[in-house]
């Protein structure tokens, strides 16, 4: 078993598709629209199977979580870039493009090796080794 892929809601489709293609390589699949749904969605695969929906219609009210505090529930994406290196340098890259790094990089209890940036609806995402 593993998981098939996971889903945000957004009201910024291209610009968030944009953003994990840009600074995660990611790549999208064709947009697919459903007019008389109003809904819209891309698929953004990455690297090793993983895939992440994008999707957007306007009947979906906007989140009331807070991108700084911690809440039950899913609250953060974690993508490997393959490196403490990398993990430095797209952190570094994320900030200069003036995106929220929300954590630096540093070394976790648990050994992992990550940083935490907010994309641009918000999202947590570590970046991790």
């Amino acid at each position: 078993m593993h998981i098939e892929h996971v889903a945000i809601w957004t009201r910024n489709l291209e610009g968030l598709r944009a953003f994990y293609e840009t600074y995660f390589g990611g790549t999208s699949g064709p947009k697919y629209t459903n007019p008389a749904r109003q809904f819209e969605s891309y698929f953004v695969n990455f690297e090793g199977g993983a895939r992440l929906e994008l999707m957007q219609t306007p009947s979906v009210p906007l989140t009331r979580n807070s991108a700084h505090e911690q809440f039950t529930g899913l609250i953060h994406l974690a993508l490997a870039v393959g490196s403490l290196a990398a993990v430095d340098a797209l952190t570094a890259r994320l900030r200069a493009a003036g995106f929220v790094v929300v954590s630096e990089p540093r070394r976790t209890g648990d050994g992992y090796y990550e940083s935490c940036i907010l994309d641009p609806d918000g999202n947590r995402v570590e970046i991790t080794a």
